[in-house]
């Protein structure tokens, strides 16, 4: 199917439309973590990794469409534990949860400590570049394979999915910075964005097991707790300048 072809077909534009926004959605969870990690680099680092984790986010999900039945079959059961039946996919969401549940209760004791400080104020940054990178490698293919088999499951047309995730990692690029920039501005956001995390990848971990978590609440619980904090944030700069 060409682009006039999608273009020209009222079904294949709401299909489009309909992948674009759960891909723009999914990919929240890969943009805070990117956001967060990035901003643990010295400045004149941060964009560029934020670019290149977002590129890696791009080509790891073009790459897997075009082994789409391989990432297909990742749902095909491969060995049975505990009278539950393990696919592939099951043990890359347990192994990107367990890694989100790490990484975020890590950064949670390092704020918690007081260690953000000592990077405000021009101390050890905590993370290199590299190993940045490849954390947000990692996580890429757990997003990224979520994403695919979330495609297939929406339309059976690659262009339509290729696409897609052009677009939605597009807007992703875009907002990366700002969002960055927000995060950084506002502390108690970095622990909210976090808390995120964590939840994510307790999500993962129960979604390895088998247990189905719809996305619609958890993405609503998200909304919520962020429209809280987004009031607490104008209610402290109101107290600042009174």
């Amino acid at each position: 199917m060409f682009l006039l072809d999608i273009l020209t077909d009222p079904a294949a534009i709401v299909a489009l439309v309909t992948l674009i926004v759960m891909e723009v959605v999914l990919g929240i969870d890969n943009l805070i973590f990117v956001s967060i990690l990035s901003n643990k680099l010295p400045e004149h680092q941060q964009k560029k990794a934020r670019t290149i984790g977002i590129g890696l986010a791009m080509i790891m999900r073009l790459a897997l469409l075009s082994v789409i039945t391989v990432i297909v079959g990742l749902t095909e059961p491969v060995f049975t534990l505990v009278d539950h039946a393990f696919s592939w996919r099951d043990v890359i969401m347990l192994a990107g949860g367990l890694f989100l549940v790490w990484k975020a209760t890590t950064e949670i004791h390092h704020h918690v400590e007081g260690g953000n400080q000592s990077e405000a104020t021009g101390g050890k940054v905590a993370i290199g570049f590299g190993a940045a990178i490849t954390q947000i490698l990692l996580l890429d293919v757990v997003f990224s394979v979520d994403s695919i088999i979330t495609a297939v499951g929406m339309t059976d047309e690659i262009a339509i999915m290729v696409i897609a995730v052009v677009v939605a990692v597009t807007i992703m690029m875009v907002a990366a910075t700002p969002l960055s920039e927000f995060i950084s501005r506002n502390p108690t956001v970095v622990m909210l964005a976090l808390g995120f995390l964590l939840m994510i990848g307790m999500t993962l971990i129960a979604e390895g097991f088998g247990a189905h978590v719809p996305k619609g609440y958890l993405y609503s619980a998200m909304a919520f707790s962020a429209a809280v904090e987004f009031l607490n944030t104008l209610a402290r700069r109101k107290k600042k300048k009174a």
